[in-house]
């Protein structure tokens, strides 16, 4: 016959389960002691990175990149290209959809702004925020409005709406420099810094640059075209003091438009 468990020998047990660490002797289904669950921030970073793929190679990208934008024979078909370009770095980290243009597809101005950002990347247009917003009041004040066709140094929301980075945008470059053989503008607007990087391969910095005219030319040599710097809009939101410097850049625009009549 089996003697009942000694009580002071059971407690002892218990006693040694519980300093051991034991909190219950059993539970409905089996746990893994050995799961160490990360914490938030350690999830956080693994959802933030999830979409993010590899970055494609630079030259390659490039090359892909120079291919389909000479195919592009109108700026309906170049837009085209750009959506199926997969060679940005940008379209990875988390950008709905490309941003090419919007405006007079015969204009006789070309305006390059920054990149997209948060509104633009929803709507699908550059410059459709309050920057834009500010651009189009500005233009149209000075007679320029339907007179323009505008784009970016890039074609996709960087994230955090952070400036592009040199790399960016030279995969971008190609598509930029086909925009500007096919339009053919009488002019260039460049808007901000990192506009007058792009294109122009300057470091100088903007407050120096605004109201100057460059020059632009392809390397092939077959289109040209004066280039004025001016401020971006979204630093004019910032600094509204700057507007006063940037509505004169607008005028010599104009009156550069008027004087080529």
């Amino acid at each position: 016959m089996t003697q009942p468990p000694d009580a002071a020998a059971t407690e002892s047990l218990l006693a040694f389960w519980r300093d051991a660490g034991v909190d219950a002797c059993f539970e409905d289904a089996p746990v893994d002691r050995t799961h160490v669950v990360p914490p938030p921030a350690v999830k956080a970073v693994a959802k933030a990175t999830a979409s993010v793929v590899a970055a494609p190679d630079a030259g390659d990208a490039l090359s892909e990149a120079r291919r389909l934008a000479g195919g592009a024979n109108t700026l309906e078909e170049l837009g085209q290209a750009i959506a199926a370009f997969d060679g940005c770095p940008i379209r990875g980290m988390g950008a709905t959809q490309s941003v090419f243009s919007r405006g007079n597809p015969e204009a006789p101005v070309l305006i390059i702004g920054e990149g997209p950002g948060a509104e633009e990347d929803q709507g699908g247009q550059p410059f459709v925020g309050k920057a834009g917003k500010l651009l189009d009041r500005m233009l149209a004040e000075a007679g320029l409005e339907g007179r323009v066709f505008i784009t970016n140094t890039v074609f996709w929301r960087p994230p955090g709406n952070r400036t592009p980075t040199p790399a960016e945008q030279a995969v971008c470059a190609p598509f930029v420099e086909r925009t500007f053989a096919l339009l053919k503008p009488r002019a260039v607007l460049l808007l901000g810094a990192a506009a007058a990087r792009s294109v122009l391969a300057t470091d100088e910095g903007i407050m120096r640059l605004r109201g100057q005219w460059r020059e632009w030319r392809l390397p092939e040599g077959a289109v040209s075209a004066p280039v004025l710097l001016t401020l971006h809009p979204a630093f004019l939101l910032r600094q509204p003091m700057a507007k006063r410097q940037a509505w004169a850049d607008m005028l010599a625009l104009a009156a550069r438009l008027g004087a080529d009549n």
